[in-house]
């Protein structure tokens, strides 16, 4: 018998029961029993690390008081990208990051956090730009002058 590997679906639909749970205010333990079964299951599901069968989603959908049809809805523009905000929201803190930005009542607030965190990724990006650079010449130096060790 052929082994089922989870796929780009599983972790779209996982990620969906994450995103769905969280703004529910669902505990994954909460979830775990009411579907019968681990909270270290709703984690794998929800990572997409095992998949979910139809039964156990229909289980979930009512637990969350949702349709089925929920979980497969960005599945029909394609595969999640990194763009998707299904992807993006599944990122862990994201939730508490949109949830705390959203609470920010001044819009001068919310624009330096902004860019607050465009600059973290900006310099983030230039310093593994750098180092990359700097790994390459280093390794360009070394094949000159070899180490006598």
């Amino acid at each position: 018998m052929a082994t089922r590997k989870s796929g780009p679906l599983d972790a779209m639909v996982g990620a969906r029961i994450r995103m769905l749970r969280v703004n529910r205010g669902v505990s994954q333990t909460v979830l775990a029993e009411r579907i019968g079964v681990t909270f270290q299951q709703v984690q794998k599901y929800e990572r997409g690390a095992n998949r979910v069968g139809a039964s156990r989603l229909a289980q979930i959908a009512s637990v969350l008081d949702v349709s089925v049809g929920e979980f497969f809805e960005s599945s029909r523009a394609g595969p999640p990208g990194l763009n998707s905000p299904v992807h993006l929201l599944a990122e862990p803190g994201a939730w508490r990051v949109l949830k705390d930005y959203s609470r920010t009542p001044s819009p001068r607030v919310r624009s330096c956090i902004a860019k607050l965190v465009e600059s973290i990724t900006d310099r983030t990006s230039a310093t593994k730009a750098t180092v990359a650079r700097l790994n390459t010449v280093d390794l360009a130096e070394r094949r000159k002058f070899p180490s006598r060790g």
